[in-house]
């Protein structure tokens, strides 16, 4: 069975992220506010890191309910960055506060997360039709902007179009992989 170019194929996590999620679209608000912080934590860093700790993220984070990570206090961010279990970083741990309390003003303007996300493509999914393997486009640049003119932290161009490729929005499936 052929997979995408980057996928590990030594590594199952890598396989069934591939297999089952990428590109799978995504209209469910705590897994979009999921997908959104864990983009932002994998900043500087591999996807499989991320993957690695996304169980210690989802009980660090309280299963990425939005409500309560938007109140985190000062003793959360302390007790987070003692969690050996998640990436540890102080300005990614407080932009994942802020951004909760954002992403619950965007649900509140447009009714959820989701109805903002896919309106940028007008519920369309986009479908890689070569097998250019891009890092940010025109999308992602407009995407990128706007959440950043919100006040969002972490969600510059690149990360906003691996997280456009992870909710399915853009599904940049290779042409010659199964999942095409």
């Amino acid at each position: 069975m052929k997979r995408c170019f980057w996928v590990d194929e030594n590594s199952q996590i890598y396989k069934d992220y591939h297999d089952n999620e990428w590109g799978v679209p995504k209209y469910d608000d705590r897994e979009l506010f999921e997908l959104l912080i864990l983009e932002s934590f994998q900043a500087g860093l591999s996807w499989l890191t991320v993957l690695k700790k996304r169980e210690a993220f989802r009980k660090a984070f309280d299963n990425f309910d939005v409500k309560k990570v938007a109140n985190y206090d000062e003793n959360k961010v302390n007790e987070l960055l003692q969690n050996e279990g998640i990436i540890r970083s102080r300005s990614k741990i407080n932009s994942a506060i802020s951004n909760a309390k954002i992403f619950i003003q965007i649900q509140k303007e447009y009714g959820s997360f989701s109805k903002y996300i896919w309106s940028f493509t007008d519920g369309k999914i986009i479908k890689n039709k070569n097998d250019k393997f891009e890092v940010s486009t025109p999308l992602s640049d407009k995407i990128s902007k706007d959440l950043k003119k919100r006040g969002m932290k972490y969600v510059g161009t690149v990360i906003i179009y691996s997280y456009l490729q992870s909710i399915g929005i853009v599904n940049d499936h290779e042409t010659g992989c199964f999942k095409y």
